[in-house]
């Protein structure tokens, strides 16, 4: 009986899994068949346009192979540790201002409107303060990163926060616990598939924001490659670059999600996503 019980509940958490995994898959192969179908109906591209087939060939099968998967990888590390810092950066500071805004409503009133109008401001206007302040190094990078993070996060998350049972609040402060306690306590759990939904979202917004402040900022990574591979004709290599910045956005995307489905099934059962 406990094995059945077991095996059940493991089922009950990878349907979801598959579910969330499967429109992924797919869409991987419907962007391969666009891919395909773009070049074949603008042949003209075809001066500058690689095929999915002849990036795997540049990367994988051809005679120079060994040397382009060392150059594109080699950036692409640079350019993923520049996100993931970003990413981790942003996300906490979206996590700690929108607990300060919700359980400081006077501060989210000062201050939201502050915030959304910085986050009008297009991120290429404001790139030559950002290094003149933070450097053209790993910081400079990561807090571009950070900053296409923190805003959408910034309010999903306040959105989780206020969605959270009213009832159970109060009885969290008629017992004696303070408005923190009942944040802790009935807010932040209520909030987790917002804030996992900000984390799906951002995950790609963090390579982005990577990948231009180093083609504006630090002149290193994936970013400064690709703007490199224009101007000397090497459109293989920026096939390429795009091709497993694509790749890895996805794989990003789903990792999150399974996450998602694993934290939400323990935590929240129902509140796991179909």
């Amino acid at each position: 009986m406990r094995a059945s019980t077991g095996v059940t509940k493991t089922l009950n958490v990878l349907r979801p899994i598959g579910r969330f995994l499967l429109p992924l898959l797919v869409s991987l192969i419907l962007l391969v068949a666009l891919w395909y179908g773009f070049l074949k109906l603008y042949p003209q591209v075809g001066l500058v346009g690689k095929s999915p087939g002849e990036v795997w060939h540049y990367l994988v099968t051809g005679p120079t192979s060994d040397t382009a998967r060392r150059a594109i990888f080699g950036e692409l590390r640079i350019t993923l540790r520049d996100a993931v810092i970003g990413f981790g950066s942003g996300m906490g500071a979206a996590l700690a201002v929108a607990a300060l805004f919700v359980g400081v409503p006077a501060v989210a009133q000062a201050f939201m409107p502050v915030a959304m109008l910085l986050r009008s401001v297009p991120l290429v206007a404001i790139t030559p303060i950002i290094v003149l302040v933070f450097g053209r190094g790993v910081l400079g990078v990561t807090v571009m990163a950070a900053i296409v993070v923190f805003f959408p996060a910034l309010v999903m998350i306040m959105t989780g926060l206020r969605s959270a049972p009213r009832q159970a609040t109060e009885l969290v402060v008629a017992y004696g616990g303070s408005h923190w306690t009942a944040l802790r306590m009935v807010a932040l759990p209520a909030a987790l598939p917002s804030v996992f939904a900000a984390a799906r979202i951002s995950v790609p917004g963090a390579l982005i924001g990577a990948l231009l402040g180093e083609w504006l900022g630090s002149g290193t990574g994936l970013g400064a490659g690709l703007i490199r591979a224009i101007p000397t004709f090497q459109y293989n290599r920026l096939w390429a670059s795009i091709a497993l910045v694509t790749v890895v956005s996805v794989v990003a995307y789903a990792v999150v999600g399974v996450l998602e489905n694993l934290v939400l099934a323990r935590f929240s059962p129902r509140a796991g996503r179909d």
